[in-house]
C-alpha cells in the first residue's frame, strides 16, 4: 500500500514541477523521508505527515473495503501508465 501511495505522490509532485526538497520543505518533513515515501521504503511515518504531503499536492487519502473492485477513477489511472 505504501508503494502505491508513494508512486501517486511522486507522479503528482513531478506533474506540478516540484522538487523533493521543495515539497518536503512545505510539508514539514525531510527530503530523505519524502524520498523514502516515494520509493515505498519508509519504515515509520505518521499518517499526519502523509496527509500534509497529499494536501499540498491537492490529493486525498481514501479507503474502501478490502477486495472491492477498483473504482472507475482507479481504472482510468491504470490506463495512463
Amino acid at each position: 500500500m505504501l508503494f502505491i501511495i508513494g508512486n501517486v505522490i511522486r507522479e503528482a509532485r513531478k506533474r506540478q514541477k516540484l522538487t523533493q526538497s521543495a515539497l518536503a520543505n512545505v510539508s514539514g518533513i525531510g527530503r530523505s523521508t519524502l524520498s523514502q515515501i516515494e520509493n515505498g521504503v519508509v519504515t515509520d511515518i505518521g499518517i499526519r505527515k502523509i496527509i500534509r504531503v497529499l494536501d499540498y499536492l491537492g490529493l486525498e487519502l481514501t479507503t474502501r473495503p478490502q477486495g472491492a473492485p477498483p473504482t472507475l477513477e482507479e481504472l482510468r489511472q491504470e490506463g495512463k501508465h
